[in-house]
């Protein structure tokens, strides 16, 4: 009889140090998708379908996520794979931003051009525990750069917000998409290197 409850047979420790050796990029490269179109939207279309541009993209991140997690080989629906809560943490992790939408609403319904500013913060801070998870910094990077730039880009660009704050965090992604492979890479040909030895 199959245990229901696998990952309680390896240790904590042991299910962080392989969560840590994934490769991260199903998420990123969602957020990168999902954030140019934001941007597109708010080139093209008028304030309330690019309002709901921003609503509803930023809603279909991590199902997007899910889709090209099948892609870059972490696959999170993989029923074969062994369970880690450090899997259902990450995903707590993206139900807290989008709860966060609570402070954004109520703000936006002020001046519709915060939106930009507010969820594009407040849905970069899942970043933090990632990088506490992985034990490795380019989740904090990831949420100080993206945190310091939209503000400044809320600043600096008043009425563009919503095409300027989007090519900032498309740009910060694709910072943390290099950063995150080349991580991958080193921990690959450590745990390859590992297994020689």
């Amino acid at each position: 009889m199959s245990d229901p409850q696998p990952q309680l047979l390896r240790s904590l420790d042991e299910q962080r140090a392989e969560y840590a050796r994934r490769r991260g990029l199903a998420m990123p490269l969602a957020g990168s998708i999902v954030w140019t179109l934001i941007g597109i939207a708010g080139t093209f279309l008028p304030p309330i379908l690019a309002v709901w541009s921003l609503f509803i993209g930023t809603g279909f991140i991590a199902y997007l996520g899910i889709m090209l997690s099948r892609f870059t080989g972490e696959n999170f629906l993989d029923k074969n794979k062994p369970k880690n809560v450090f899997d259902s943490l990450f995903f707590h992790c993206v139900a807290m931003a989008l709860l966060v939408y609570a402070i954004a609403i109520p703000f936006f319904r002020v001046d519709y051009t915060s939106l930009p500013l507010t969820v594009g913060i407040l849905a970069g801070l899942m970043w933090v525990p990632l990088s506490w998870i992985i034990q490795h910094w380019v989740g904090i990077f990831h949420a100080v750069a993206r945190t310091v730039l939209v503000t400044a880009a809320w600043y600096l660009a008043p009425h563009h917000r919503f095409v300027v704050i989007p090519a900032v965090i498309v740009g910060v992604y694709g910072v943390t998409i290099v950063i995150l492979e080349q991580r991958w890479r080193a921990v690959s040909r450590s745990t390859a290197a590992a297994a020689t030895a």
